[in-house]
C-alpha cells in the first residue's frame, strides 16, 4: 500500500499515510476543537464535482453492475469504508436507477476491526458463476483488518451477501500476517478453471519492502496457493493495488503502481496480462507502463475497467490514476479530471476523455481521486465514476456519469 510519495525503501508510511479508525478519530476531536479558528483563517478545500454518495468519509469506493441476479440485474451497487467512531465499516449503496441516486442498502461489520484496530481497503464483487456452495450472483466484499493494532497481525477477511447487500455474513479469511507487515487492498476475480482468486498487497515478506501475491479457493472458504505475481528484484520496490478484469478473449488484464526509488517514475502504473488468471508470468519482471502518445503517464491508485464498443470485439479498456503527469514530469492540466482509453487491449497509445467527476483537491494523499471506481454503462457508452474528494475536512465520495464518445 502507498498513500503518499514517501520513500519505498523508508519503513512502512506512519498511520497519516494508512487511514485506520483510531486516527480518523483522534482528527474528528482535533477538527471539532480547532474548527472555528480555521475557519477564520484557511478557506475549505474545494469539493469534487458530482453528487455526494454520503456526506461523510466514504474512503475507497467500488462499484458492480449485478449480472447474475435475476430480476434485480442491472442494479448497481457501491461500496465504502466508512467510520462509526472507532469502528471501521463496509458502506453499501444501491442505485435501481444505473448510477443517477443511491440509497445506502447495507453495512458490512467486522468484529476484528472495531474499537479501533483499523480498517482499510475494500473491495466489493458479484460472483459471475458458482464457487464451491455459493452460487452465482453472491455478493462479496473484503477489507484489510488490524492495521492499528498493537503488535498487529493483519488478515484479509471476506464476507457474503444473498441479499443484494442487505446482510452479510463472515465466510473465510484469504491471508493472515506471519508478522507485523502490511496486507492491503484484496481484489478478486475468477480464473479460468473457475477458481475464485484474490490478489493482494504483501509487506510480510523481509526480500520485498511490498508485493503482489493471489491466492485462490475452489469453493469460498479454504484458500490455497498463495504465490507472487509481481515482486521486484529490488527490496525497495512496491508494487501494490492490483485490480484485474477478464478481456472477451479470455486475456486477464491487470494494472497495479509500482513505488520505487524517488524520482520521476516513483508510483507509476504498469500493467501485465495472463492467459488464465492464476499464472502472470515471471513475477520480476515489472509490466508495462501505459502512457498516451504525447507521453502523459499516471502515478498512485490505478483501478481499471472493460467497456463494450461497436464494431470492436475486444471492446475498450478504461484507466484512471490519482495523479496524471506529462512526459518531463510536470503535472498535466486535465490531472484529476481525465480518464483513459485503449482499444487494442492495452497496447499502444492510450487515449485521453473527460472523466465524470472532477477532482479539485491537488494533496497527494489517501484522499482526492485515490482509487477512483469506474463502471461503463451496459452498452459502453456511458461512464459511471465514483472518486473521492475532500469536502473541507471530509473525505466525501462523489459519483457522476459522462458520455464515453
Amino acid at each position: 500500500m502507498n498513500l503518499t510519495s514517501a520513500h519505498p525503501s523508508s519503513p512502512p508510511p506512519p498511520a497519516p499515510s494508512r487511514p485506520g479508525v483510531r486516527r480518523s478519530a483522534l482528527l474528528a476531536t482535533l477538527f471539532t476543537l480547532v474548527a472555528g479558528l480555521l475557519a477564520l483563517c484557511v478557506p475549505p478545500a474545494g469539493a469534487a464535482s458530482g453528487t455526494p454518495l454520503r456526506e461523510e468519509t466514504g474512503l475507497y469506493p467500488r462499484v458492480v453492475r449485478l449480472e447474475h441476479n435475476g430480476p434485480a440485474n442491472g442494479q448497481v451497487l457501491a461500496s465504502v469504508v466508512g467510520f462509526d467512531g472507532d469502528n471501521g465499516l463496509g458502506e453499501i449503496y444501491r442505485s435501481t436507477d444505473d448510477g443517477a441516486s443511491f440509497q445506502h442498502a447495507g453495512t458490512v461489520r467486522d468484529p476484528e476491526a472495531a474499537g479501533g484496530q483499523g480498517l482499510c481497503c475494500g473491495t466489493l464483487y458479484e460472483l459471475p458463476r458458482a464457487v464451491g456452495d455459493l452460487p452465482a450472483g453472491t455478493l462479496l466484499w473484503s477489507a484489510s483488518v488490524g492495521q492499528d493494532e498493537t503488535n498487529r497481525r493483519m488478515g484479509l477477511r471476506v464476507f457474503a451477501s444473498h441479499d443484494l447487500g442487505a446482510t452479510w455474513s463472515y465466510l473465510s479469511t484469504v491471508a493472515t500476517a506471519t508478522d507485523e507487515g502490511g496486507l492491503w487492498e484484496p481484489e478478486f476475480s475468477i480464473d479460468a478453471q473457475g477458481n475464485l482468486v484474490c490478489h493482494y498487497s504483501d509487506e510480510t515478506d523481509g526480500a520485498h519492502s511490498q508485493k503482489l501475491v493471489a491466492a485462490r479457493t475452489s469453493d469460498g472458504v479454504t484458500w490455497t496457493g498463495h504465490h507472487d505475481t509481481v515482486a521486484s528484484t529490488l527490496n525497495s520496490d512496491r508494487p501494490g493495488m492490483a485490480v484485474v478484469r477478464e478481456l472477451p478473449d479470455g486475456t486477464y488484464f491487470m494494472t497495479y503502481e509500482i513505488c520505487a526509488a524517488a524520482g520521476q517514475f516513483q508510483c507509476v502504473v504498469h500493467y501485465r496480462t495472463s492467459a488464465d488468471g492464476w499464472d502472470w508470468g515471471d513475477p520480476t519482471w515489472l509490466g508495462i507502463r501505459p502512457e498516451t502518445a504525447d507521453g502523459k503517464y499516471f502515478k498512485h491508485a490505478p483501478t481499471v475497467a472493460w467497456a463494450p464498443q461497436a464494431g470492436n470485439p475486444q471492446g475498450k479498456l478504461l484507466l484512471v490514476g490519482q495523479v496524471m503527469y506529462n512526459a518531463d514530469g510536470s503535472v498535466a492540466s486535465g490531472s484529476g479530471r481525465t480518464v483513459w482509453s485503449n482499444s487494442a487491449g492495452g497496447e499502444g497509445a492510450w487515449q485521453e476523455a473527460a472523466a465524470p467527476v472532477a477532482v479539485d483537491s491537488t494533496t497527494v494523499d489517501y484522499c482526492p481521486n485515490y482509487s477512483s471506481a469506474l463502471l461503463p454503462s451496459a452498452d459502453g457508452s456511458r461512464l459511471l465514476e465514483i472518486a473521492t474528494d475532500y469536502d473541507g475536512t471530509v473525505c466525501k465520495p462523489y459519483f457522476a456519469t459522462g458520455d464515453l464518445g
